[in-house]
């Protein structure tokens, strides 16, 4: 496991990162400069990948499908990579996380607790490879046997978002090569270089050549990969506008889709709960990971009769917050990830100052002489939010919450459900009979009870409406990316003939 630093970790310093395609590094005359969010400095240099380089990565992975040792190999021998990956992530957990930390701006002591879930993610899905199994069915006649095999879908393509770049990597990669696939991964090219590191350590731990394949580069590889009709199953984490064009993308050859998008999670709290955990809760939930989390709990909705005792423990909580520097140890809130989402989120806050919000807390960028050209803001809490509000309906994406009030159990499952989203929401309450009917009420793919963001990785993850749809992680993850196939036996000779007998059950 990581091991958590007491002091300042040196700089991964700049890097340049280019394609691992069939085995080997490529670069492209194109290149994209990554500015550190923190510092303001050149983190790295990242290729843009083309329709070519796609390609390419692709052509090699259909060869390891079609031809190569990776999808015929037993579940043990997958286990037994997945599990030297594992434990090659662990002992390379340091560069990792501050490979992440430093592209991506998130306190480093995250980072490192992000490279741990990656690791457990990967142990987890190795266990998978080995129970991977169909069903048989003989109970439709003495002469009949039925079997549903379960393979693997073919080529994967990975789309992976830059807030958590190993972790969520990990949310994708170990399972589809877990089930027998072969893989394109195309990073944010904002965050690509723990996605990289990776592909090292999948090679040296003994994965075959083309099995995994990584392309960098911004928005045109994506769209590129999305298009490719030679990618068989494509999981995609990202904004919901961005998954609507994948979806349309995706058209070329009816590939099979799985897509993680946005989202808009409140944290319920009732006059019932145990108000000290639950502060604590929403705290962690909405400034977890610099509010850049798609379960980000950014509005909470509270009892009236509780909420200004409330909402006084969260001021005073949110004000201990430490905002700095990604590598400081100490840091609670680091960077947003680059100066044009920084003046998004300050949009968002000002349109909801001048819609009628109160701002009890932060509401602007954080400055000091430790920040300096970073790009930084202030935790944030609004108060008096009302559904009319765009801050109730909007995904900001930065540690913001916005704070609305309810007085009975439907109001506050109005409220949870009014936004277009259906990602996760979180319940505080310790009466049972109150949790469960309000759990089962809630839209949302995850709900959480005197918790938040929170689980192993056998619970599936994955949203309703406009959060997407498909499952991450847990045996649902797994099967996203495998296929079932129905073979139907007869054994003796066939009775009937056309038109009167034959097919036993009509199909089609």
């Amino acid at each position: 496991m990581a091991t958590l630093h007491t002091t300042t970790p040196v700089s991964a310093g700049p890097r340049s990162v280019g394609h691992y395609i069939d085995g080997q590094w490529t670069d492209s005359a194109e290149t994209i400069e990554r500015i550190a969010p923190g510092t303001g400095k050149l983190a790295a240099t990242v290729s843009a990948g083309d329709v070519a380089d796609v390609d390419a990565a692709v052509r090699a992975a259909r060869r390891a499908f079609d031809q190569g040792d990776w999808p015929r190999a037993t579940g043990f021998d997958r286990a037994a990579v997945l599990n030297r990956v594992a434990d090659l992530i662990d002992a390379k957990a340091d560069l990792l996380a501050r490979l992440d930390a430093e592209e991506g701006g998130k306190p480093f002591r995250l980072a490192q607790g992000d490279i741990g879930g990656a690791a457990m993610l990967t142990r987890y899905a190795a266990g998978l490879a080995v129970q991977m199994h169909g069903t048989t069915y003989t109970n439709h006649g003495p002469d009949f046997t039925g079997l549903v095999i379960r393979e693997p879908a073919g080529v994967a393509g990975l789309i992976t978002p830059w807030n958590f770049p190993a972790l969520i990597l990990c949310q994708k990669l170990p399972f589809a090569l877990a089930a027998g696939c072969t893989v394109v991964v195309k990073p944010s090219e904002l965050t690509s270089s723990s996605t990289l590191e990776i592909a090292r350590i999948y090679a040296e731990a003994g994965l075959p050549t083309g099995a995994l394949n990584v392309v960098t580069g911004d928005g045109r590889a994506g769209q590129a990969l999305a298009e490719h009709q030679g990618v068989d199953v494509l999981s995609f984490t990202g904004s919901t506008a961005t998954g609507r064009k994948i979806l349309k993308a995706s058209q070329s050859n009816l590939k099979k889709l799985s897509l993680e998008l946005g989202g808009k999670a409140a944290n319920i709290v009732f006059a019932d709960a145990d108000l000290d955990d639950a502060a604590e809760g929403v705290i962690f939930g909405v400034f977890f990971n610099n509010g850049e989390c798609c379960v980000s709990a950014a509005r909470l909705l509270v009892e009236d009769s509780v909420a200004n005792e409330f909402l006084a423990r969260l001021d005073a909580a949110a004000r201990r917050l430490k905002v700095g520097q990604p590598l400081d140890p100490l840091t609670d809130i680091g960077a947003m990830i680059h100066a044009g989402h920084l003046a998004k989120v300050l949009g968002h806050v000002n349109k909801g100052r001048a819609q009628g919000a109160r701002v009890l807390i932060g509401g602007a960028r954080a400055e000091g002489p430790d920040l300096g050209d970073g790009f930084y803001f202030e935790p944030t809490i609004l108060d008096g939010v009302t559904p009319d509000m765009s801050v109730f309906h909007e995904e900001i994406f930065g540690p913001v919450l916005s704070v609305s009030r309810f007085s009975d159990v439907a109001e506050a499952i109005a409220l949870a459900n009014g936004v277009e989203y259906g990602l996760a929401n979180s319940v505080w309450s310790k009466d049972i009979d109150k949790v469960l009917p309000v759990a089962k009420q809630l839209r949302s793919g995850t709900v959480w009870v005197n918790t938040t963001i929170d689980g192993p990785p056998t619970m599936p993850f994955g949203g309703y409406k406009s959060s997407g749809f498909g499952r991450e992680m847990g045996q649902a993850g797994f099967e996203e990316f495998t296929e079932l196939k129905s073979v139907t036996i007869r054994t003796g000779k066939r009775s009937g003939s056309f038109p009167l007998g034959g097919a036993r059950v009509v199909t089609g």
